[in-house]
């Protein structure tokens, strides 16, 4: 990664993050960059160590927000990749696991990777929505290219699941009657 590519995405994360600061409710930011809570107007002064704990949960909460839109951006260039790979496959090669297993794989890795790098925990919901539209995209019809992935026709179906259910009776008599035939021998 250049060094212009860095800027623009530092920069890019505090356009992200400053506005982010001022929506959350009873949050401002003075012009001396300093987080202060407008409850805490209302009340007396509070005790040291709430104004601790208070300091380490902004820090917290800026901190995550950070770890959010850096993955954000780094989700978007795992997808970007993966866009451009699948555009070098054929559409009629969409749903062959030996060809697009090298980008779908590749997915999921950078998104996995990057989240490590970050702590920001793996699976999470914006790596599962960029699976999910690769499967959109990409695989929804390919259980229509493949018929052998497709459920069998329903009086088959219906066969396969009443012959045990039927079979079961006929064997548990079958079992008491040969327990008895065995007790009237000895």
């Amino acid at each position: 990664m250049n060094g212009q590519s860095l800027l623009l995405q530092l920069l890019l994360l505090v356009l992200i993050v400053v506005p982010a600061l001022d929506a959350r409710s009873g949050i401002t930011a003075t012009p001396h960059g300093a987080i202060c809570s407008l409850e805490e107007e209302k009340s007396t002064a509070a005790p040291e160590h709430e104004v601790e704990i208070q300091k380490n949960t902004t820090h917290f909460m800026n901190y995550r927000m950070l770890q959010d839109a850096l993955y954000r951006i780094y989700a978007e260039v795992c997808w970007d990749r993966f866009v451009q790979q699948m555009a070098n496959v054929s559409a009629m090669h969409w749903c062959e696991w030996s060809i697009i297993s090298r980008p779908y794989t590749g997915l999921r890795y950078c998104l996995e990777n990057r989240a490590d790098e970050l702590e920001y925990g793996f699976p999470n919901a914006l790596a599962e929505n960029y699976t999910v539209c690769s499967h959109r995209m990409y695989f929804l019809n390919c259980t229509l290219a493949h018929p052998l992935l497709l459920d069998p026709p329903e009086n088959v179906l219906l066969t396969l699941i009443i012959t045990p259910i039927c079979l079961i009776p006929f064997l548990v008599t079958l079992v008491v009657l040969k327990s008895k035939d065995g007790e009237m021998q000895a």
